[in-house]
């Protein structure tokens, strides 16, 4: 028996990797030209005719801040970063806390504060706390005529330069360093307060090593690079004049054992640090350092999961952890990084394929849907709900593409060149694109005037989720007409790069990759509004939908450049979404009071976790669960691939629906992740909707459905056993070990784990043993319902 179901287990495996027969293949598009050089994307190999830049007409907004407060002049003539880890040193007065691991950094009256926050929590909402632990700044005011508090002087991926200039003080803030560095010149004495009480000081014979302990459990090490003298108070520490480098860093947890450690690598010092993209699915971190020594940094969680093995040039300190909202962030020796995410293939139809005998009915809907296409009959001019029109009228296209019915394709080509052209023309009536110099990019006519009209886009927010629509469809447009896509590419390319600029060139028109933070490997949508919990994004679906959209750019007009970085882009943006959005039951990313009641979260900050969205409270499970699925592309599979985290998803939110008032749209995006794992129900669910989200349809959630295989006996024996076995955990019955015959059926039928170490893991009664998994097939009908009886 055992034999008989490796082999069902096998062939299960294999057919799951085996992509059906299309019955349609589009015909090849008449050959184009080479493509030329991407004007956001380097190196790709120079063309004998380069397409020209295109921008759109340039307004004056009425409603962005003045970037000349803050950044340096030497750094206004090229476009600025709108959606930094550092924003809010250039909003408003500048002196909001960011969040640069491990510290929070606030700049406040010509001084610099640090703080290694604690964290409050409860059900609802995490997030740390700042208290000005250290104050740094001159003790002399250097020089008076300084109107400014601080100045930007340089800012890269993955670091900023900050300069007090009333204080001869230079910080360089690097982000993962476990050190504050800072350069001081001229000569400077210096000051250091706390709003705790120094409850003991002391120093190494060279007086360059000083150890200071606060009443409140912390111990901060101030190393220089020269001898300075150092005097203390109840809370203050005041220096001699020094010319030169002091370190400081907080002991994690006052723990001597990792004294020694920051001994070693205090005499290296970062100074800035870049993000280079070496090759597909390769992403190089390099830092300038300077100093002597090895260079130690910081990696959240998600930087230790790309990392490949022993061959990576580092070395992981695995005992030396500082705490963060991110998870731990573990010590790494060296100065170039590669993080090698797990690529992602993009493609313009299912993955699946979807089998023929399905074909009635996903037609019969596309022709209604198709059917009720009418540009005329568009009331919006938001350029976001505008974007997701545009975007489900295009999702119609390949949909028709896969299941063979090219009649309807015409009308759709019709309906998008009518809707899209009039904002790539600058016709559209009350809405358009224009073109912004001051901080270098893409406004909205409405957001040029109005700071809230188009959800923020004029003030640089949400970027890459209304582009993102736009790309798609202007992408499936250049795919069924070519000769359209040649008309239009230096406006499409330009509306792309605006979110998706490469290049560091200080002529480029757009800031390099606007959204998305490179140390955090995944986007932020505030824009230029200041937040006291720093940047934040809610959508992550919408966000992967960006990058997804480029990609599939790429492929429409050949650009392999632009697919490879689209496709890195998104399967980055992807495993971030599983890692910080994604809460798992048993995981311990978050505390258990949050991780308890929630299984996404609703806003993440770089300071926060909130529960809440910005447009529905946190009982709205339905529409939590929405916005972190639409739009519903074939990525989508992607990137709610764990079948185990969105059956503990679906499970969590299919009560929010019996409210009074839930929307049908999210409906839809609740049953498309039930169709995952139980097609059927989910199927039946769907075709009784009255309503559908304005960027989904009908068409597209059935395409969805039909594109998921059909749950295999053995799979659905497997997924049910684990089910009842999950409830044996409540009742207290002990942990056993199981082995299995086949690793892959493992992964299939319990992929919430994310290692096959972790694969067999299962609850039972302690007397059944070590049975293999298929041979535990034969109890499940006696396991369910002892279990039922025992519950009931």
């Amino acid at each position: 028996m055992l034999k008989k179901i490796t082999r069902r287990a096998k062939t299960l495996v294999t057919k799951s990797f085996k992509r059906p027969r299309k019955p349609y293949k589009p015909p090849t598009p008449p050959q184009s030209p080479p493509p030329p050089e991407s004007p956001i994307m380097q190196p790709p190999p120079p063309q004998t005719q380069p397409l020209q830049p295109f921008l759109f007409p340039k307004t004056q907004s009425t409603v962005l801040p003045d970037p000349s407060l803050f950044f340096s002049p030497t750094l206004l003539s090229a476009p600025l970063p709108t959606n930094s880890f550092f924003q809010n040193f250039v909003l408003k007065n500048g002196d909001q806390p960011e969040y640069i691991h491990p510290y929070l950094i606030k700049s406040s009256l010509s001084s610099l504060s640090l703080s290694y926050p604690s964290r409050f929590f409860n059900s609802a909402f995490i997030y740390q706390t700042f208290n000005a632990d250290l104050t740094i700044t001159a003790l002399e005011n250097t020089r008076p005529d300084s109107q400014k508090t601080h100045v930007i002087s340089s800012f890269s991926d993955l670091s900023v330069t900050l300069d007090l200039p009333s204080s001869n003080l230079r910080f360089f803030l690097v982000r993962g360093s476990p050190f504050l560095t800072c350069a001081v010149s001229g000569r400077t004495p210096i000051s250091i307060s706390t709003i705790h009480a120094i409850i003991s000081f002391s120093s190494n014979t060279a007086l360059t090593k000083y150890t200071v302990k606060l009443n409140n459990n912390q111990t901060w090490l101030i190393y220089t690079s020269s001898p300075i003298r150092l005097t203390n108070g109840l809370s203050s520490i005041t220096s001699t004049e020094f010319s030169g480098i002091i370190r400081i860093a907080v002991l994690p947890d006052s723990d001597p054992k990792y004294e020694a450690i920051l001994d070693r690598f205090s005499s290296c010092y970062p100074v800035s640090g870049d993000a280079v993209f070496t090759k597909p699915f390769c992403l190089e971190y390099k830092w300038e350092k300077k100093g002597w020594g090895d260079l130690l940094m910081l990696a959240h969680p998600l930087h230790l999961r790309l990392l490949p093995g022993d061959d990576s040039g580092v070395t992981v300190l695995e005992d030396f952890r500082y705490k963060s909202i991110d998870g731990e962030l573990v010590g790494v020796v060296g100065d170039s990084w590669q993080l090698k995410p797990a690529p992602v293939s993009v493609n313009w139809h299912s993955i699946r394929g979807i089998k023929e005998e399905s074909y009635v009915e996903i037609i019969s809907a596309l022709c209604q849907d198709v059917e009720a296409l009418n540009p005329t009959a568009i009331t919006t001019n938001s350029s976001y709900f505008y974007g997701k029109l545009i975007a489900r009228a295009a999702r119609l296209a390949l949909i028709a593409e896969e299941v063979d019915f090219l009649e309807v394709i015409p009308k759709i080509r019709k309906f998008l060149k009518d809707t899209i052209e009039p904002w790539l023309d600058g016709t559209f009536s009350g809405n358009g694109f224009l073109y912004d110099a001051k901080w270098g990019g893409i406004v909205t006519q409405q957001g040029a005037l109005d700071a809230g009209a188009d959800f923020g886009f004029g003030i640089y927010n949400d970027h890459h989720y209304h582009l993102g629509y736009f790309v798609y469809a202007i992408s499936v447009l250049a795919k069924i007409d070519p000769a359209w896509g040649r008309k239009y590419r230096a406006r499409a390319y330009s509306l792309m790069a605006d979110f998706m600029n490469l290049s560091r060139r200080s002529s480029s028109d757009y800031t390099r990759l606007r959204c998305f933070d490179l140390y955090k490997l995944h986007s932020w949508a505030g824009g230029l509004t200041e937040f006291a919990d720093g940047r934040n994004q809610e959508s992550t679906s919408e966000a992967v939908n960006a990058y997804y959209s480029a990609a599939l750019m790429g492929l429409a007009y050949g650009d392999t450049h632009l697919v490879a970085v689209g496709s890195m882009l998104a399967a980055l943006e992807i495993q971030a979404a599983q890692t910080w959005w994604h809460v798992k039951e048993g995981d311990n990313m978050y505390e258990e009071d949050f991780t308890r009641e929630n299984r996404v979260v609703g806003v993440l900050w770089a300071n926060k976790r909130d529960s809440g969205l910005w447009f529905a409270p946190p009982d709205w499970r339905e529409c939590r669960l929405g916005i972190q699925v639409l739009p519903i592309l074939p990525i989508t599979e992607v990137l709610f691939s764990d079948m185990g985290f969105v059956r503990e998803l679906v499970k969590w939110t299919l009560p929010a629906l019996k409210r009074e008032g839930v929307g049908e749209g999210w409906k839809g995006f609740v049953y498309t992740l039930e169709g995952t794992y139980d097609k059927e129900a989910a199927l039946e669910k769907i075709r009784n909707l009255n309503g559908f989200d304005d960027g989904n349809s009908l068409t597209n959630l059935l395409w969805w459905i039909h594109s998921r295989a059909a749950m295999d006996p053995l799979v659905g024996e497997a997924v049910a056993l684990k089910e009842a076995l999950s409830l044996t955990s409540d009742i207290g019955w002990p942990l056993v070990e199981f082995e299995c015959d086949s690793l892959v059926l493992c992964k299939e039928v319990l992929s919430s784990e994310p290692r096959c170490a972790g694969l067999f893991r299962l609850w039972c009664w302690r007397f059944v043993g070590a049975w293999k998994l298929g041979a535990i097939g034969r109890w499940l009908g006696f396991l369910a319902s002892a279990i039922c009886w025992l519950i009931v």
